[in-house]
């Protein structure tokens, strides 16, 4: 959050574990609780975040949405069912359904680990969906990093080369679609 206030936006982070009393320090603990949230209520939530956003005195109805990981998968949701999302950005995240791409009203910046066999396996038939549907769309793929690159708290995983040109790109295209 505060690396996109920092490029000049209003930035929310809600805690989609507050239902469960919200995130705990413990990394572990916080990704079992995340396997245990009920995902139409979690969506719903993120769809108040943006409504939320768009109604604020501070804000514009130019809401857009970035997620990592979990929060990439979500975004992806979010993307296929609100239409007044106006840029979206995930990151290493499960793909939408592919029958829900039609609703996709927003362009996507998709940010993709190439050692991330698990989430990529997912990406030839989003990509066919979002293509056979007309939807706007990019997929950075950066080769030789692994899922979750851009997590600079995880010295496995972060590639801070391609966590660097990911945000990049991600504020550009911030840029051009919510200014």
């Amino acid at each position: 959050m505060r690396r996109v206030a920092l490029a000049g936006y209003v930035a929310l982070g809600p805690d989609f574990l507050s239902p469960l009393g919200g995130t705990p320090a413990d990394a572990d603990q916080a990704r079992d609780l995340i396997g245990t949230l009920d995902g139409t209520d979690t969506l719903a939530n993120a769809q108040a975040a943006l409504t939320f956003l768009q109604s604020h005195a501070t804000t514009t109805d130019n809401v857009g949405c970035i997620g990592f990981c979990w929060g990439g998968a979500l975004t992806n949701r979010l993307a296929v069912s609100a239409p007044s999302l106006r840029a979206a950005v995930p990151s290493y995240g499960q793909v939408a359904e592919a029958e829900a791409v039609p609703n996709l009203q927003s362009p996507l910046l998709l940010h993709y680990a190439g050692l991330d066999d698990r989430i990529n396996d997912g990406i030839p038939a989003y990509e066919a969906a979002l293509r056979a549907a007309g939807k706007e769309y990019t997929i950075c793929m950066y080769s030789n990093v692994n899922h979750a690159f851009h997590n600079d708290t995880n010295e496995a995983r972060y590639d801070p080369q391609a966590a660097e040109l990911a945000w990049q790109r991600t504020i550009a295209f911030l840029d051009y679609y919510l200014t």
